[in-house]
């Protein structure tokens, strides 16, 4: 067993999901000090989507750790960085071909949000409701989806302006009506709060993350990137939770060939390892003031060489296939419990980031989200809630995982529906 008083000594500014004291993880499943196996749909908010301690990705790493564990990029190159370009490269939507790495995906949005700044000449950013970009400073001032990431720390950054994003759940309306509505209101606050000239950029999560796991309608993203071109702003595709397979493409914004200026991926990159990289087009590279931004550790070799063994996985396994078939079964499982469970109002997702939002009276329902995801635990399911109200179960299983773990999965989880 071991000695836990060091909790006393953590910082208690991070929220815990549990108390559990996790050995080792294999696959989709985390064991702890007990020998306790649990099945893990969270796979640490999206990172582990090769499952956890994927041979190859371990191998990987030990290699490289053997060889060369730090290369300073702005002292050395040195061949992890290259492999990993060169198969980066290969996935990325056409055009993005410079590449900028740093360690978390709040680092990568606050480096695209100032080479967007710098090379566009603009000051003023659009974000989306909902929206969590990360938690330094002014990626604080661009999320949305919780109070709770920027109490008592404004002032925040200025020139930040929020747009509706299309979440037809929450509006009660068709998707028709609800895009419509949303590029309305957008086109609003281009002529009413930051007009087109000092507008930088336009940054967007193609699949809502922590503020619900909502999947625009169709024809929004490419509306978007025509908006944008009109004007001469810069897209920006926040694709740190959806990216990397997650929603069954590579990128989630490839679900409907968009091709964004900057794209932003992290989490799922490594396979655990922190890395973070923004992947632009070639004609910002040019404008893009050298020395302007950097930072030390970004571009780590052990970190790219975990990187570049996490896609050819992805790719070896054909997890593309996977997260879509595992996603399009997870669905139809969560809507027959929707249909036995009055409290789940909605099921939604693409690929294997799927969402159960939870409604009473009409209005959403943190409590028995809190119950069901507690009990789940009990049970040896662990899953993580999200939205601006905590009403929203979300899904996030490994890429690997197989059809019989996502049924067991959800026994668990109608199990503990039936409890609560």
């Amino acid at each position: 067993m071991v000695d836990m008083e060091g909790r006393s000594n953590i910082s208690t500014v991070w929220g815990r999901v549990s108390d559990i004291l996790i050995q080792r993880g294999e696959g989709v499943y985390l064991y702890d000090d007990r020998g306790k196996r649990y099945i893990d749909f969270t796979s640490g908010i999206g990172v582990t989507n090769t499952g956890h301690c994927h041979p190859k990705v371990v191998d990987a790493i030990r290699d490289q750790a053997g060889r060369l564990i730090f290369g300073q990029l702005n002292i050395v190159y040195h061949e992890p960085v290259f492999s990993l370009i060169g198969k980066l490269t290969s996935i990325v939507p056409a055009g993005l071909d410079r590449f900028f790495f740093s360690n978390s995906g709040a680092e990568a949005v606050e480096g695209a949000v100032k080479l967007a700044k710098q090379v566009s000449r603009r000051q003023n950013v659009i974000v989306f409701h909902g929206s969590f970009h990360g938690r330094t400073h002014l990626t604080m001032a661009m999320t949305t989806s919780k109070t709770v990431y920027r109490h008592l720390y404004q002032p925040l950054v200025p020139g930040i302006f929020v747009a509706p994003y299309p979440y037809a759940y929450y509006y009660g309306w068709s998707e028709k009506d609800t895009l419509s509505f949303c590029l309305q209101e957008l086109d609003r606050i281009l002529h009413s709060q930051t007009a087109p000239e000092e507008t930088a950029c336009i940054v967007i999560e193609p699949v809502l993350g922590e503020g619900g796991y909502v999947v625009p309608p169709k024809g929004f993203l490419p509306a978007l990137r025509r908006i944008c071109d009109e004007y001469g702003i810069l897209l920006i595709a926040d694709e740190i939770q959806s990216g990397l397979g997650r929603t069954g493409e590579w990128f989630a914004l490839q679900h409907e060939q968009v091709v964004p200026d900057i794209l932003t991926a992290a989490k799922g990159l490594a396979s655990g390892m922190p890395l973070s990289c923004i992947a632009y087009r070639a004609a910002l590279d040019e404008k893009w003031i050298t020395g302007s931004h950097g930072g030390t550790y970004g571009g780590n070799p052990v970190a790219c060489a975990a990187a570049a063994a996490t896609i050819d996985v992805i790719r070896e396994e054909n997890l593309l296939d996977n997260a879509r078939e595992r996603g399009d079964q997870l669905v139809s499982l969560l809507r027959e419990c929707r249909d036995h469970y009055p409290c789940i109002g909605d099921v939604r997702g693409q690929g294997l980031m799927v969402a159960t939002e939870f409604v009473k009276d009409g209005r959403p329902d943190k409590e028995t989200v809190t119950k069901i995801t507690r009990e789940c635990r009990e049970r040896g399911l662990i899953l993580l809630s999200c939205g601006t109200w905590g009403n929203i179960i979300r899904w996030i299983p490994p890429l690997i995982t197989t059809g019989g773990q996502i049924e067991e999965g959800v026994r668990i989880f109608r199990s503990a529906l039936e409890h609560v």
